[in-house]
């Protein structure tokens, strides 16, 4: 583990010649815990930005008196906005003073910030615009998990894949995250939500400009800190976000954006199935209140279409698993900063 870390730490190095990096640790009730997050993040780190929620301990003021790091900016808001809110002012700071990747850490010491440069690698090196941590991709990294909130993370990371359209990664809670600012410079930073549907929301966001996502497998240490997160509240909210996400998702992905054979499998798939389950629904009520029995042609004509139509929306769901993006966005911009003949090469040899 210590040979991986050194590792890891030598290829952010050589990544972090070019990037400027920065870490944003949003606070609530964290007061007794971040100052030992502060201290544990590495020097390749270049600004922390610390973003106090309205927090009833005044962390940002404890911070501001208690630690003398130089990287170190306090943002205090006058009013709870929430999670998602005090991440996005730390993001709009970090990019304003020139930041390339920009980390987010929890104060409350769950994150270990010794892993830092495993979730800013892969950004900082041009490989992703956007890495988070992933708690499932290790039986071991799992055992201290407690077991209610692993089956419903699991549960979580099913409907966010549909929603989000990012088949191939799992934990979308995980609010370890490494975000690249070609992908904050895209985002509508003010339509995030202010809440704990932040890191779903980024996701589904993050869809719909095409950024490249990848999963880092890392540990979570759990201490038994209060949670601020409402469970009924949740469960009553994050079901209605996630349905909208993901016909929001659709549609811009396969209407709006763009016409592909995912358009076409998804509407003729509707409208097979749709068209045969109504006509089923029909005859079964004439045959109801005729009293005479339906005959097996008219049953199969019913069921053809629909199963047709099943069979088309298979396949559109397999497209839609495949249509993952794959170029991360930091590239395609570098690409367009090139001389015209210099693109074009480049362009030709990644085909």
């Amino acid at each position: 583990p210590d040979r991986a870390r050194h590792r890891h730490r030598f290829t952010l190095t050589v990544a972090a010649a070019f990037a400027s990096i920065a870490v944003v640790i949003p606070c609530y009730r964290v007061k007794e815990q971040v100052l030992a997050v502060i201290a544990d993040i590495g020097a390749e780190v270049q600004r922390i930005y610390v973003v106090d929620d309205a927090c009833p301990q005044a962390t940002g003021r404890f911070v501001r008196e208690q630690c003398r790091d130089a990287r170190l900016t306090v943002i205090i808001h006058d009013r709870n906005r929430g999670v998602g809110a005090a991440v996005v002012s730390g993001y709009r700071a970090a990019l304003a003073d020139g930041a390339d990747v920009i980390v987010k850490i929890d104060g409350d010491g769950q994150m270990d910030p010794a892993c830092l440069p495993q979730i800013a690698g892969p950004v900082a090196a041009g490989v992703a615009d956007y890495a988070k941590g992933n708690r499932f991709y290790d039986f071991e990294l799992l055992d201290e998990m407690p077991r209610l909130r692993l089956v419903g993370n699991a549960i979580v990371s099913l409907v966010s894949k549909i929603a989000s359209g990012y088949w191939d990664v799992m934990d979308p809670t995980n609010g370890y995250t490494a975000v690249h600012r070609a992908a904050l410079q895209r985002l509508p930073l003010d339509k995030l939500d202010s809440r704990y549907f932040f890191e779903s929301d980024m996701l589904f966001r993050l869809y719909t400009i095409r950024a490249v996502v990848q999963d880092v497998p890392l540990p979570s240490r759990y201490r038994g800190e209060p949670s601020s997160l409402s469970l009924p509240r949740a469960a009553l909210a994050f079901p209605v976000k996630y349905a909208r996400a993901t016909v929001k998702r659709i549609f811009y992905a396969y209407f709006l954006r763009d016409f592909n054979a995912g358009t076409l499998l998804l509407v003729l798939g509707g409208v097979l199935a749709g068209a045969g389950a109504a006509f089923g629904a029909w005859e079964w009520h004439r045959s109801i209140v005729s009293g005479v029995p339906t005959t097996s042609g008219t049953v199969m004509l019913a069921a053809l279409p629909v199963l047709a139509g099943l069979q088309l929306l298979l396949s559109a769901l397999q497209f839609d698993i495949q249509n993952v993006p794959r170029i991360p966005l930091q590239q395609l911009d570098a690409q367009r900063a090139l001389p015209r003949g210099v693109a074009a090469e480049v362009t030709r040899r990644s085909a």
